[in-house]
């Protein structure tokens, strides 16, 4: 049969976990370059499709896209890797210096990716500055989704950071459950369906996703949006990735290996 049984999935997640904490640093800023474009990818899809039907739904149900690309193909995502390294380094697979590495390498790329496609869309949407954004429905979407994201935040100060951290609990919650819900069946259509519940569950519900946002805040800003460099890492970067890390680790990782989970002797 195709399911496979939850207890297999956890060790099946030990061991992803322990794969990739072994990467070299290449490999892992390669594979985290390739997700962040992809995730930029189906987030300006996911965009479109929101200002062209009017429905934020019709996003979230194409958003997945993204996911199942870097899924599919073993890229390294920081976000889903703070469910499965840890566990791996819990069960006593890697050292923890392990973890350190592949978070701060496949951050790095994930972050390069995200830009990198955020400025070449710019230069395609814009036609290289000649259209103004605010003449597009899906780029001034963007600015106000980038704007959303950050200057919302500010203006409530401690309590927009706290929001921000739980949105991003919430967030990698499902990020990294959709991660681990690839491992519950053994054919691809099967991985697809069921990895794309609960990713386009975050998207639809606007929860803060550190990677997707290293798309589209940068790609706000190079649009026009009212944004500084310190107003995205102060009110969303680093509230966002730590709240990301605690969901996924504790929510998803943990939580899975402490219910099913058979620690090494």
């Amino acid at each position: 049969m195709a399911y496979v049984k939850a207890e297999e999935v956890v060790e099946n997640m030990l061991l992803a976990g322990a794969k990739k904490a072994s990467l070299p640093t290449r490999q892992l800023l390669i594979r985290g370059f390739l997700s962040g474009a992809f995730l930029g990818y189906a987030t300006t899809l996911a965009i479109l499709a929101a200002a062209q039907t009017g429905w934020g739904i019709a996003g979230a149900l194409l958003f997945p896209v993204g996911f199942v690309m870097i899924v599919l193909l073993g890229l390294e995502l920081a976000t889903g890797n703070f469910a499965l390294i840890p566990i791996a380094v819990k069960d006593g697979r890697v050292p923890a210096s392990r973890l350190l590495k592949n978070w701060t390498w496949v951050l790095t790329g994930n972050l390069i990716g995200s830009v990198t496609y955020a400025y070449l869309y710019c230069i395609v949407a814009t036609k290289m500055g000649s259209i103004d954004p605010a003449t597009i429905p899906a780029l001034q979407r963007t600015i106000t989704i980038a704007e959303t994201k950050t200057l919302e935040y500010a203006k409530l100060g401690f309590d927009g950071t706290v929001a921000a951290f739980t949105s991003a609990i919430l967030c990698n919650w499902m990020v990294t459950l959709g991660a681990v819900m690839a491992f519950t069946s053994t054919s691809t259509i099967g991985k697809i369906a069921a990895m794309w519940l609960p990713i386009m569950t975050f998207f639809g519900l606007g929860y803060e996703h550190a990677i997707v946002n290293m798309f589209v805040i940068p790609a706000g800003i190079w649009l026009g949006a009212d944004i500084t460099i310190a107003d995205w890492w102060l009110w969303n970067g680093f509230p966002v990735i730590a709240g990301n890390l605690f969901g996924g680790m504790v929510f998803t990782g943990f939580m899975l290996y402490w219910s099913y989970g058979k620690p090494a002797s």
